[in-house]
């Protein structure tokens, strides 16, 4: 039975979280102006500032934030995913990288959830925690729309979350590779913008 069942549902508070994943000093720092500057420059200018004005509404509302970061569990990085350790990927616990950048940092009592896959639903407990705290419904944002957000939606989807995208809160390296990803996973959730976010009705 689908009768009844719809995206378009409201942000509730125990009900809905915001998961901004992956936005930490590793993935945006001044060093990425040069190598990556459509990325830096996305970043910096539209989804970060859009991070922000989504998190402080839900902070405003008792709607959970969750942030997630690339940390491995050990120094050498051994527990990473075989993708990670092929991709060279990953941060030492406790670094610097590893932390949240300064302007998203996560408020007294905000879930932080280390990760070592592109998806959060491998190699967290994510699924878990988020049943126990009640909530079906996952707003997803963060670093790379071509990877962890696309499999970050797509698991949530598919562990029968009402998963939705805020697709001006997340970028890839370019702005093509962004708009793809969109389209290719834009089936698995609700499209919406930062501004349309801020305005779902309440309760």
């Amino acid at each position: 039975m689908t009768e009844g069942l719809t995206r378009a549902r409201s942000l509730r508070p125990g009900v809905s979280a915001l998961i901004v994943v992956d936005v930490q000093n590793g993935t945006f720092n001044d060093s990425l102006a040069a190598t990556k500057p459509e990325f830096f420059a996305a970043a910096r200018d539209v989804t970060i500032p859009n991070l922000a004005r989504a998190i402080a509404h839900c902070r405003a509302h008792g709607v959970e934030v969750i942030h997630t970061v690339i940390e491995n569990l050990t120094r050498d990085g051994r527990d990473r995913g075989l993708d990670y350790k092929l991709s060279g990927l990953g941060y030492p616990p406790g670094s610097w990288e590893a932390r949240v950048i300064d302007s998203l940092a996560p408020a007294e009592d905000e879930i932080v959830m280390a990760k070592s896959s592109s998806s959060l639903f491998n190699s967290t407990n994510i699924d878990y925690l988020l049943r126990n705290l009640g909530v079906t419904d996952v707003f997803v944002g963060g670093f790379l729309t071509d990877q962890c957000i696309d499999h970050t939606v797509k698991d949530a989807a598919d562990r029968g979350y009402y998963a939705n995208c805020l697709h001006d809160a997340c970028m890839a390296e370019t702005h093509a590779r962004h708009e793809a990803a969109l389209a290719c996973f834009r089936g698995y959730c609700r499209m919406l913008s930062t501004a349309e976010f801020l305005a779902l009705p309440l309760g």
